[in-house]
């Protein structure tokens, strides 16, 4: 929680906070963009695409120097071998959201992902047949659950989108409880966002799992704006699956490959349906070309094709990043940077700010989602021609995401005092 000297509005008070930050050192560690006149800009764009790490470059250009100097012979020998390259994310991804190490796996994007997931297990059976989904949810999940459904020959009508209550912004984990006591029979699948993209709520993963199973509901989440941003622990919470794409926090760069979960007791089943690919057949037997396909045990089991040496290459960078941080360092200080940030914006008189996400730290990631009825597009616009990138969204939503890696507490303090600015200027 933020202590009250944090709701000071002195620049002084944001210098020795950044004085003081143990994970100071991590801004240094990222290339920052610039406007057109060069001058540096304060980026709180996190939630849409992650800063670049310093340390991509090298390995992207150690990897084109292996292709230039070994040719085919870089699937074996080159320095980290890119037949098993994705190898070389699994545990740092793995302790990042709660599971074993057999149970992650960095492959394809993340809508990929998704329908590679539901292939397996959402699985219509008599009246267990419909799929529940958050109101707002991404527009890519809002395409993929019913096109998904209809290849399936399930009429889209059985998508349940659950939503707020009247006047309110955010989703009642009771709510979500009673529907699935009140359809549970009829629901095969709860596919929900760990953080929803448009109000920055953060959703009781644990509890909202532990109901879902209870009724005989296969759990699976999309965590695009969850991990790297909030605590997972999905082995625990016993998910069936979930799926990421590693651009937002994660700072993999733009269409880097995404991430998928899926739980042991799945990944030990050879059995389940999937679609296949040669990169998921046994490797033991991989290169007999025998045209029996033989899953790997574990979520490696679900991959398509061989990992993708150029566009993972960041990721590594930005996994070592987040393995020297710490995640517990990394929430701690971006409960302190959203709650200061929030702080600061509530003190503008008579603003006309509605903030969507839930004040409660443990409702949220890095992310403040602002309602401003009429300006959204007006106050985005003009907070960019001051120098501080935010994202908008329709309707009228400024979304604001300090990330504790590399954004700090002078960041917030030049938003909040460029926000007071528009607002009352």
């Amino acid at each position: 929680m933020i202590t009250k000297p944090a709701l000071s509005r002195e620049a002084g008070f944001a210098e020795a906070q950044d004085k003081a930050d143990p994970l100071a050192s991590f801004r240094e560690e990222f290339e920052w963009p610039v406007d057109d006149q060069g001058r540096r800009v304060t980026y709180l764009l996190g939630n849409s695409l992650g800063l670049l790490p310093k340390g991509a470059r090298a390995l992207v250009n150690e990897e084109l120097d292996e292709w230039a100097r070994r040719g085919v012979e870089g699937h074996m020998k080159a320095r980290t071998p890119w037949y098993t390259y994705h190898e070389f994310l699994r545990d740092s991804t793995a302790r990042l959201v709660g599971a074993r190490p057999e149970e992650v796996v960095v492959m394809n994007t993340l809508t990929t992902n998704l329908h590679l997931m539901l292939a397996s297990f959402y699985r219509p059976q008599g009246k267990r047949v419909k799929v529940v989904m958050e109101e707002n949810a991404f527009p890519s999940d809002q395409y993929a659950i019913p096109s998904h459904l209809a290849v399936r020959g399930v009429d889209a009508s059985n998508v349940i989108v659950a939503r707020a209550r009247p006047g309110e912004a955010t989703l009642r984990t009771e709510d979500l409880l009673k529907l699935f006591e009140e359809q549970g029979s009829q629901i095969a699948l709860l596919l929900l966002g760990g953080v929803n993209y448009y109000s920055g709520q953060l959703f009781e993963l644990e509890a909202l799992a532990a109901a879902a199973k209870r009724a005989g509901i296969m759990v699976g989440y999309d965590l695009a704006h969850a991990v790297g941003n909030a605590p997972l622990s999905l082995h625990d919470w016993d998910v069936d699956f979930a799926v990421w794409c590693s651009y937002k926090y994660l700072n993999g760069g733009p269409g880097a490959p995404g991430g998928c979960f899926v739980h042991k007791r799945h990944g030990d089943d050879t059995s389940i349906q999937r679609f296949a690919g040669w990169w998921g057949n046994d490797p033991n037997t991989r290169f007999q070309m025998r045209s029996d396909f033989t899953p790997r045990t574990s979520a490696d089991g679900w991959q398509l094709s061989n990992p993708p040496i150029l566009s993972m290459a960041p990721l590594r960078a930005s996994m070592d990043l987040f393995e020297q941080a710490g995640f517990a360092r990394l929430r701690a200080k971006s409960e302190a940077l959203t709650g200061y940030l929030e702080a600061l914006l509530s003190a503008i008189p008579s603003s006309p700010v509605r903030v969507l996400t839930p004040s409660n730290p443990a409702e949220r990631g890095c992310q403040l989602s602002l309602y401003i009825a009429g300006k959204g597009r007006a106050v985005h616009d003009a907070l960019r021609a001051k120098g501080i990138l935010t994202d908008y969204r329709e309707p009228d939503v400024v979304r604001m995401a300090p990330t504790p890696m590399y954004n700090s507490y002078g960041d917030v303090w030049q938003t909040a005092n460029a926000m007071r600015e528009v607002l009352t200027g």
